[in-house]
């Protein structure tokens, strides 16, 4: 099974950053939350074939160097933060990506950050854990630390 490429829709929002920086961000984030997505289901995923896709994208896109593991990575670490904070960034790929819900993307982060977890052997810890426990606080989810 394929994970669909929103080219258009992901380039869309790339051109409304306002700097180069804010265009990347935004780039990394929608190509990785529909990335994290598409692995939401029961179908078998040939992620070889998966990955070569997403990568040939993004290296298209933003240039050498960047592969859709930079993607993930970037989207769990602090960097993503200003992203996630950004209501221009949220109004936007909530209009432009519906098929990837907003209120999906706590989520969607939590599931890369577990991957990370398990890949790594560390505990999560840092300023994106941190604001998902917060976002979690605030809809009266898990309490704080649970989860990952």
């Amino acid at each position: 099974m394929d994970i669909p490429i929103p080219e258009e829709k992901i380039l869309a929002i790339t051109r409304q950053g306002r700097t180069r920086l804010e265009a990347t961000d935004w780039f990394r984030v929608a190509a990785g939350l529909h990335y994290l997505a598409g692995l939401m289901t029961r179908e078998s995923i040939d992620f070889k074939a998966v990955d070569r896709d997403w990568n040939r994208f993004i290296y298209h896109s933003l240039g050498g160097g960047h592969t859709i593991t930079s993607v993930l990575q970037f989207m769990s670490g602090e960097n993503v933060l200003p992203t996630l904070r950004s209501a221009r960034f949220m109004a936007l790929f909530a209009e432009t990506c519906p098929e990837v819900p907003v209120d999906s993307i706590p989520f969607l982060l939590e599931l890369n950050l577990g991957v990370a977890k398990n890949i790594s052997q560390l505990e999560v810890a840092g300023p994106l854990h941190d604001w998902l426990q917060a976002h979690k606080a605030q809809r009266g989810e898990d309490a704080p630390g649970e989860g990952i």
